[in-house]
C-alpha cells in the first residue's frame, strides 16, 4: 500500500502495465491503463472475469474519453441525455472506436465509458493523462472491497499499487445506459 502519493512512481506503474486498485464513489476498483493488453489481462485474470464482458473506462472529463468513443456515431438526440448526467455515477454505452481492444469492449461494438464526479478519482486521471480501466476490486463472486486492505486481502502481493483514501460511501454502483436508445441496463 501506498500512504503517500508519489506522481512520478504511480505514473511508471501505469505506463508500465501495472495494475492499480484505487477508491472510487461506491468501492475499490482495479485499474490499469486501457491501450496495454497485458495489463487488461491481467486484471480479467485476477478478477477471473470472462473477456466478452468488456471493462469500463473512468475519466476525469469527456476529452479523455475521445480516443475510445466513436463520438462521430453518438445519436444527436441523445448528446443532451448523456452529457447532462457527467460528471456523475452514470456509465453509458457507447460507439467504440475502431483502436479498442476487445478485452476492453467484450464482444461489443459499445464501449462502457464514465466520467466521474468523485474527485480523488478525477484527479487521479488527471495525473495520469487518461482513462482508467475500472472494475470492482474483488475476485468473481466476492463481495467489492471497500477498503485497501481488503483490497490486499483478495489480491494479497499481486497488485502493482495500491492507492490509499476512501470511497464516496455511495453504495450503489454506477447505473448504466445504452447511449443509442437510453434504456437503463443496471
Amino acid at each position: 500500500m501506498n500512504d503517500q502519493i508519489d506522481p512520478k512512481t504511480l505514473s511508471s506503474v501505469f505506463t508500465e502495465g501495472g495494475v492499480i486498485a484505487y477508491p472510487t464513489e461506491a468501492v475499490f476498483g482495479l485499474g490499469c491503463d486501457p491501450d496495454n493488453e497485458i495489463a487488461l489481462q491481467k486484471i480479467l485474470d485476477l478478477k477471473q472475469r470472462p473477456a466478452n464482458k468488456g471493462l469500463i473506462l473512468v475519466a476525469a472529463d469527456y476529452a479523455q474519453l475521445l480516443p475510445y468513443v466513436n463520438d462521430a456515431l453518438i445519436p444527436q438526440e441523445r448528446r443532451f441525455e448523456i452529457f447532462s448526467r457527467w460528471p456523475g455515477p452514470v456509465t453509458w454505452l457507447l460507439p467504440k472506436s475502431e483502436t479498442v481492444s476487445p478485452l476492453l469492449s467484450g464482444d461489443s461494438d459499445k464501449i462502457a465509458v464514465r466520467v466521474t464526479a468523485f474527485e480523488p478519482l478525477r484527479s487521479l486521471c488527471r495525473q495520469l493523462g487518461k482513462p482508467i480501466v475500472s472494475t470492482s476490486a474483488n475476485p468473481a463472486g466476492q463481495q467489492p472491497a471497500m477498503t485497501a486492505g481488503q483490497v490486499e486481502d483478495y489480491f494479497s502481493g499481486t497488485l502493482d499499487w495500491i492507492e490509499s483514501g476512501d470511497v464516496q460511501g455511495n453504495a450503489q454502483p454506477s447505473q448504466i445506459f445504452d447511449g443509442f436508445t437510453g434504456q437503463q441496463l443496471r
